[in-house]
C-alpha cells in the first residue's frame, strides 16, 4: 500500500472547519484582551493611598501579562491563517522537516502544526 502524501479534500475540509472555529474563538479572546488593556478605569478612586499603590503594582503586572497574552494570541491567529493557506494549497498536514504526513491526532490538538512529533523532538534534541 502506498504511503499517503497528502490529506484528502474531505479531510482538509474537516481540518478547515476546526481551524475556522479556533480562529473565531481566538479573535474573540484577542478582542477581550485588547478591551481590558485599553480600559483605564481602575475603580480605586476611593481607596487608601497605600492600598492604591499596591493595587497599581499588581495592575501593571496583570497589564503586562495581558499584553503578552495578546501578543501570543496574535501569533496564534497568524499561524491559524497560515494553516488555512496550506489547506488551500493542499500542503496542510505535511511535515516541513520530513515531508511525511503529520498524524491527525496531533493536527486536531495543534491545528497549525508544521512538524510531526518525531521531527519536533529531533529538532529540540539538537
Amino acid at each position: 500500500m502506498a504511503e499517503l502524501v497528502r490529506y484528502s479534500d474531505e479531510e482538509l475540509s474537516e481540518f478547515k472547519e476546526l481551524i475556522l472555529k479556533k480562529l473565531e474563538e481566538a479573535k474573540i479572546d484577542l478582542k477581550l484582551l485588547k478591551e481590558q488593556l485599553s480600559n483605564n478605569n481602575n475603580g480605586t478612586d476611593d481607596t487608601s493611598p497605600s492600598f492604591k499603590m499596591m493595587e497599581d503594582g499588581s495592575d501593571s503586572l496583570s497589564r503586562e501579562e495581558m499584553a503578552q497574552l495578546a501578543v501570543r494570541q496574535e501569533k496564534f491567529i497568524k499561524n491559524l491563517n497560515a494553516a488555512l493557506i496550506r489547506i488551500e494549497n493542499k500542503t496542510y498536514g505535511i511535515c516541513r522537516a520530513t515531508g511525511k504526513l503529520i498524524r491527525k491526532e496531533r493536527l486536531r490538538l495543534v491545528p497549525h502544526a508544521t512538524l510531526s512529533i518525531d521531527a519536533k523532538n529531533n529538532m529540540q534534541g539538537n
